[in-house]
């Protein structure tokens, strides 16, 4: 089965054709103030068989739990979860109508970042807020980036040659956006992102979790609207406001060259995800692999060595391979208890893997 993977961001497409596991096809299609060009998209379509697509969508909801098959009510549906991803939603969306006003007669399957994280347990998602909040509004901890954590957690296994079924992994996803999850036997049984992706770790420009008194502090004492709050934490916090960037790999270079601001922008970041680790491992009862993955994950292994060094108590220890590897490869040292692992995001390989679910 030939597949179109769609995945919306921020400001184009991205679009692969994948033939099984290997890639026929790629184009990135810019997003104009009128939406996706239609025109360029059929353009790239037009020489490429295409069996059917596979849309990455951030919410599911609660009622979206699996990939499911595209079709007019589905489509309403996820309109109507707009509210809960205002950033990330409407993106999705669009690339749903560009892509299916092209390729009208292709059966589309969307797949779902929260849908990994459907198994959390009570204790892990639920607020300790009013019982009203909770059933009116679906206020809960719903977690994202699971396409990515699912293939890592999956791809971890194959790397330790071991079965998923027997291991407690942490996925350390570290690109732009950033989140942990704890998995068991395959299963995620907590992680760092909540109601929205702002929660948790420190991320590119997204501040991660702050007290909430602060947010009611701000609009209370220092006159900030809701809107200048959102921005701010969403766009202009996190690595970008602690070091002056929101590249680790210019951050880490400052902070070598003795750049205060940078070197505690790193400090913060590593702080916040050995304290992650540690609290997924807990939830986990003990750990036998460690993944890191996505941008930083993948290309910063000063950042994994930094965190492995805090994380030798759970007995996570980094070897020589470490230093060069960039994509799946074990880079424990010999003899440590818990594996270390650094693996390529594939979310589209995931996405691959669920519209053959439906599709048969």
């Amino acid at each position: 089965m030939r597949v179109l993977v769609v995945n919306a961001g921020s400001s184009s497409l991205k679009l692969r054709v994948l033939d099984g596991q290997e890639t026929a096809a790629t184009h990135d299609l810019s997003a104009g103030a009128d939406g996706f060009d239609k025109d360029e998209l059929a353009t790239f379509l037009d020489d490429l068989q295409v069996d059917a697509v596979g849309h990455r969508v951030v919410h599911g909801g609660t009622r979206f739990t699996d990939p499911v098959r595209l079709d007019d009510g589905v489509v309403e549906a996820l309109r109507d979860l707009t509210s809960l991803a205002p950033l990330h939603q409407p993106k999705s969306l669009a690339g749903i109508d560009a892509v299916g006003d092209v390729l009208g007669g292709v059966p589309a399957v969307a797949c779902f970042d929260t849908a990994f994280h459907a198994t959390l347990p009570e204790a892990a998602h639920t607020y300790a807020i009013p019982l009203e909040w909770r059933t009116r509004w679906d206020v809960r901890r719903y977690g994202f980036h699971g396409l990515s954590h699912s293939y890592a957690t999956r791809r971890s296994a194959e790397l330790v040659d071991r079965p998923v079924r027997d291991l407690r992994t942490v996925v350390c996803h570290l690109g732009a956006g950033a989140s942990l999850c704890a998995v068991a036997g395959g299963t995620s049984v907590d992680t760092t992102m909540g109601f929205t992706p702002l929660e948790g770790l420190v991320m590119a420009t997204r501040s991660g979790s702050v007290d909430p008194g602060l947010v009611l502090w701000l609009q209370e004492n220092a006159g900030l609207r809701e809107h200048e709050i959102a921005e701010t934490l969403e766009h202009r916090s996190g690595l970008l406001a602690l070091g002056g960037s929101d590249d680790m790999r210019v951050l880490l270079e400052k902070a070598d060259g003795g750049d205060d601001r940078a070197a505690l922008a790193v400090d913060v970041y590593v702080h916040r995800l050995v304290a992650g680790v540690a609290a997924m491992a807990a939830s986990l009862g003990g750990l036998d692999v460690l993944a890191f993955t996505g941008g930083v994950g993948e290309n910063a292994p000063a950042v994994r060595a930094l965190a492995a060094d805090r994380l030798a108590f759970l007995g996570v220890q980094v070897g020589p391979a470490n230093a060069e590897a960039r994509e799946d490869t074990d880079v424990s040292a010999p003899g440590a208890s818990a594996s270390t692992v650094v693996v390529a995001a594939r979310e589209d390989l995931e996405i691959v893997r669920g519209v053959e679910a439906v599709l048969g």
